[in-house]
């Protein structure tokens, strides 16, 4: 494959490795350096190529020329992840997307930027994938839904058709959704549950079916 871009990858934890591994191996991006916060840089490298801080990005990379994507997970109900990249795309850089040669994807559906989709994921016909959403390996996301900015999916979610995932919304391993539902803005969505009926917003639901438990999503985040 012929690598005509360059991209700077953000973040230094196992999410940037694999970020690495995957734009590297499978797709028409060159990695050329790593970037982090300044207290973090203390080597000069990483992964074998350059480790600068954020701030001096510009410094030393055109945004004109490179290209930048934000590797990072879900901590503080994305609200981490959400803040870099936020100060990326301020710098002036275009966020890239990965989207796996291995995931199924039909040719009309709609992904924004800074998005990670990795192998085996179905995106079935007019979904719509948001900016900086992260949907890991095997997942179902059925057709005409939508899933908003700033989400984490993690493995083996079943998404069912005209559904909406609201942003910054954390969705745990084996997760099913019925038709038709509608994830509130901000909700932890706990490994194994069955949703069946929409969320509220600042949700946390657990349980088959799905059961609302008296504690706050948002706790997680750095923000009240």
């Amino acid at each position: 494959m012929i690598k005509d871009k360059k991209l700077l990858i953000v973040g230094i934890g196992e999410t940037g490795i694999l970020a690495y591994e995957y734009f590297a191996n499978d797709s028409e991006y060159e990695v050329v350096a790593f970037f982090a916060d300044k207290e973090f840089v203390v080597e000069s490298t990483f992964n074998g190529l350059p480790l600068l801080a954020i701030d001096e990005m510009k410094n030393y990379y055109s945004p004109d020329e490179f290209y930048a994507f934000v590797a990072m997970g879900s901590g503080h109900l994305n609200r981490d992840r959400a803040s870099i990249y936020n100060r990326v795309k301020e710098l002036g850089f275009k966020l890239a997307s990965y989207v796996s040669s291995h995931a199924f994807v039909w040719k009309n559906v709609e992904i924004g930027e800074n998005c990670l989709i990795l192998e085996d994921n179905t995106l079935q016909p007019f979904t719509k994938i948001g900016d900086n959403v992260v949907l890991w390996s095997g997942n179902h996301v059925g057709h005409r839904t939508i899933i908003e900015n700033h989400c984490f999916i993690t493995s083996h979610v079943v998404i069912s058709g005209f559904c909406r995932i609201g942003a910054y919304s954390f969705i745990g391993v084996n997760a099913a959704f019925a038709d038709g539902i509608t994830v509130g803005l901000d909700n932890f969505i706990g490994m194994g549950t069955i949703v069946n009926k929409s969320t509220e917003a600042d949700g946390f639901y657990v349980g088959n079916p799905a059961v609302k438990r008296n504690i706050s999503a948002k706790r997680f985040c750095k923000v009240s």
